[in-house]
């Protein structure tokens, strides 16, 4: 793997500089000829004649060198020096380094008490059990696997046991002669001819077959192999059992859904109770040192791994309350010193991940440390894949990704790309607070990698501006501290990078405007500056022919010269201040720029188009006001997928229902369709919505309703949509104390959420089993809710209940203690309740085994 990355960034490197010689040369061409023609207040895209013909030596060396080094490559991956596998086996091995402890505490050591009384004292089964136990690299699954393995009760209880290590690279011929070993004592090694394989194949199944066996294949990260594995393993109906540990979701996914434990985050006072044990063992923690102590540990974020190696070099410091209150200190450098010490646990995490996933796990690194991106803003950063280049187009999308099964689930592949990440256990999705986030261990790795593959360099400080390497060849700076923009030598250094593709200001909001240093950055595509606020439109931004990408925070008109940018494919404009019936418009121009594929415009007016304007790139509107919402403009933009309705009242301002939704039919391509009430009132009775509910396009997947105040009989306007997969209605979307749903309504719905609404009673008809593909459900902040469904459809996987009736609760419960004695273990119903009124940051999980 060493050889291979070495021979990775030398392709790269050789990438990065052609793809700057004949850039630099089309740039020169264009600046040139726009010299010449004088077209400055030209309204359409200029055509330029662009000469390569002087660039053919270039070219042609380019094409020589990387077909020589794109050879070199492939040997090197399919045949590794004998050095280098056996330096790969001692990296990923997680024994290696995570299997030196044995301290299991928290809800894993409650699993291993639950499999051991499930397995011997109170099993009921007889036909042989996969179990699996995954979770993010450093959790503690070899740990809780071993313990169990070696549990004294268990010991007893099997007559044939085995725990193989497998890790990402394996041969089936080892790891078959390591289950014979240790399950066959008499095994020994005879002269095979060429069907060796097939042998050992034959051999294990015979030394299992009529055996009550125990097989745990550790750390295990093929699919594939799985199934062939459990094909040779009989079942002879006499209670054997195969556990496997992986970090990836789709090996455990060979398990039945009640048999697959994913290992938790241990809490803080897990944390403290496993770190206060490895730094002092059965010796109680001084009290001056406790409080610094539940610090640090805390600072670990739950991570086991993190936790025992932060404790190996404090049991070997000073334990002092000045050095403790130092470490205490998430910045400070223990923990990075801890960080490498796990790098080779956490590296195989990102070194085996697909091709196509590498570039996005890294760019989650752009954010600062300990940033939750909440699911509501995920598309800000699926935009800035897509310009950058990382995501496949929809037919590579479903060519290349080869679960076509699970293609057909997700409408877009940054969902999809998203949904691996987290599969995956390198990106953490929280749905007791709808965000997503990296853990530190792996934000840490993510910006060595990045900064060793030039991937992307990242300014913190004054000092990371001005590096003894200096950041000349660096493909992307993200900048984590808006401010440093303000200082000259720190402008200087980025204008030095003048090959930079991109710019991303990721810090904390800064509401006051700074200079930028653009005009030497010539070759950017994507300027990510929302969390700046200017109050001028930055001009120099219009030198910029390459960018595509733009995002940044202006109250003010948008510039019609902004249609010099005819490369521009995503322009977002945020607004400091939500202003009531803000007046402002997009310009006329904008219809100009076909490139556009996203607008989100802060509630701004478009103005009307001109005769023959079309945008037919246009796949994404977002925040746009509902008089721009025309039959005019809708027909100019046919290939809408997207579109995000944004109304601001001013108050009393409800006479007259909107028209926002009379034109949607137009949208014959419309899939996800938003309208939200940023300021609503309403009174005490039901009375007119603010906004007519008109017939949507048949295409539409995902609605999103919010303040809009409908009766609930509207609602069957909605539910007959043939294609609706996703609905959401939130801050009293409808209103009135029931909803009763039809037999024949919301047919492929499969999410359903509804949050801060004033219903009472929802009910199915005539009690029958309604909204049969329902998969997810969400109920939020309906605190007058007392009664719900009883009769779900088996396709339910999970229920969330967030601060709601405490009837509503035990209703949820029912459901699920119905649900497993009605359908058995397969179709295990996960209930998450979370109630603020309930301990500080509790939550009463109905745990998945």
């Amino acid at each position: 793997m060493k050889m291979v990355k070495t021979l990775e960034a030398e392709i790269i490197d050789v990438v990065y500089k052609f793809e700057d010689v004949i850039e630099s040369h089309v740039l020169d061409q264009i600046q040139s000829q726009s010299e010449e023609s004088h077209h400055e207040d030209q309204i359409h895209p200029p055509l330029f004649a662009i000469d390569l013909q002087d660039q053919k030596q270039n070219v042609d060396s380019f094409i020589e060198t990387v077909k020589e080094m794109k050879t070199a490559y492939i040997h090197e991956l399919h045949n590794p020096s004998p050095e280098e596998e056996q330096e790969e086996d001692d990296r990923v091995g997680p024994s290696s380094f995570g299997g030196n402890h044995d301290s299991v505490i928290g809800q894993s050591k409650d699993f291993i008490e639950f499999l051991r009384d499930l397995f011997t004292i109170n099993y009921r089964g007889c036909s042989r059990t996969i179990v699996s136990i995954y979770g993010m690299a450093g959790i503690g699954k070899t740990i809780v696997a071993r313990k169990f393995f070696r549990d004294p009760l268990i010991v007893s209880h099997y007559n044939r046991r085995a725990f193989v290590t497998i890790g990402p690279k394996y041969l089936l011929k080892n790891v078959l002669l390591d289950i014979l070993r240790q399950v066959d004592p008499d095994f020994e090694i005879t002269n095979m001819d060429g069907e060796m394989l097939a042998e050992l194949k034959r051999m294990v199944c015979e030394s299992l077959k009529d055996q009550r066996y125990f097989i745990v294949l550790d750390d295990i990260w093929d699919k594939e192999l799985c199934s062939d594995l459990m094909e040779l393993f009989p079942d002879d109906d006499n209670q054997s059992l195969v556990l496997m540990t992986t970090r990836l979701g789709e090996v455990a996914d060979i398990a039945p859904a009640n048999f697959q434990y994913k290992i938790p985050f241990l809490d803080k006072k897990e944390s403290w109770d496993l770190l206060r044990q490895k730094v002092f063992g059965e010796m109680p923690c001084p009290p001056q040192l406790e409080k610094a102590g539940k610090k640090i540990a805390e600072n670990c974020e739950g991570l086991p791994l993190t936790i025992v190696t932060v404790a190996d070099i404090l049991s070997k410091s000073d334990k002092t309350t000045e050095y403790w209150n130092k470490v205490s200190d998430v910045k400070d450098s223990v923990y990075k010193d801890a960080y490498d010490q796990m790098s080779k646990v956490l590296l195989p995490s990102y070194d085996y991940l697909n091709q196509y996933l590498k570039a996005c796990f890294l760019y989650m690194g752009v954010y600062p440390q300990h940033h939750k991106i909440p699911w509501a803003e995920l598309s800000f950063l699926w935009s800035l894949w897509s310009a950058e280049g990382f995501l496949y187009s929809a037919a590579q999308f479903r060519e290349r990704i080869p679960h076509s099964d699970m293609v057909k689930m997700f409408a877009e592949p940054c969902t999809y790309y998203m949904f691996e990440l987290v599969l995956k256990n390198v990106f953490i999705s929280d749905i007791e607070v709808s965000c997503c986030s990296l853990h530190s261990s792996l934000w840490y790795m993510c910006n060595k990698e990045a900064t060793k593959n030039k991937f992307f360099y990242a300014l913190n400080c004054r000092a990371d501006a001005l590096p003894e390497e200096g950041i000349e060849s660096q493909r992307r700076l993200c900048i984590r501290n808006n401010v440093l923009l303000a200082i000259e030598d720190v402008r200087d250094s980025i204008a030095s990078t003048s090959t930079v593709r991109s710019l991303l200001c990721t810090g904390p909001y800064h509401h006051y405007p700074l200079p930028l240093c653009l005009e030497h950055l010539r070759f950017l595509r994507v300027f990510h500056a929302c969390t700046i606020r200017f109050y001028e439109f930055p001009i120099e931004i219009l030198k910029l022919v390459q960018l595509r990408y733009l995002s940044l925070t202006y109250n003010g008109n948008i510039p019609s010269v902004i249609s010099k940018l005819w490369n521009l494919q995503w322009l977002i404009i945020r607004r400091q201040l939500i202003v009531e019936n803000n007046s402002s418009y997009m310009p006329r121009e904008i219809w100009d720029m076909k490139e556009l594929r996203k607008l989100d415009i802060a509630g701004c007016k478009l103005s009307d188009p001109r005769e023959r304007s079309f945008l037919p790139n246009l796949l994404e509107l977002y925040n746009v006001d509902p008089q721009s919402c025309t039959k005019d403009v809708f027909e100019r933009i046919p290939n809408l997928a997207t579109l995000n309705i944004v109304i601001k009242l001013a108050h009393g301002n409800v006479d007259q229902p909107l028209s926002c939704f009379d034109h949607v039919s137009h949208l014959h391509e419309l899939k996800s369709l938003a309208c939200d009430v940023m300021n609503p009132t309403f009174k005490a009775e039901v009375v007119a919505p603010l906004a007519r509910l008109s017939d949507f396009p048949s295409s539409l997947t995902k609605l999103t309703l919010s303040g809009l105040g409908f009766p609930w009989e509207e609602m069957r306007k909605i539910s007959s949509l043939p294609n609706l997969t996703n609905l959401y209605l939130k801050c009293y979307a409808f209103r009135g104390p029931k909803w009763e749903v039809r037999d024949n309504e919301f047919q492929r719905l499969k999410s359903l959420e509804i949050e801060d609404i004033d219903l009472e009673r929802w009910t199915f008809q005539n009690d029958h089993e309604c909204i049969p593909a329902i998969k997810v459900l969400r109920i939020a902040h309906c605190y007058k809710l007392k009664e719900i469904p009883h009769a779900f459809a088996t396709s339910i996987l999970a229920i969330s209940i967030v601060d709601c009736n405490p009837t509503v609760v035990n209703c949820v419960n029912k459901l699920r203690r119905d649900s497993d004695d009605k359908y058995g273990d397969g179709n295990s119903l996960f209930v998450l309740a979370h109630s603020s009124w309930d301990d500080p940051g509790t939550s009463s999980h109905e745990s998945p085994y």
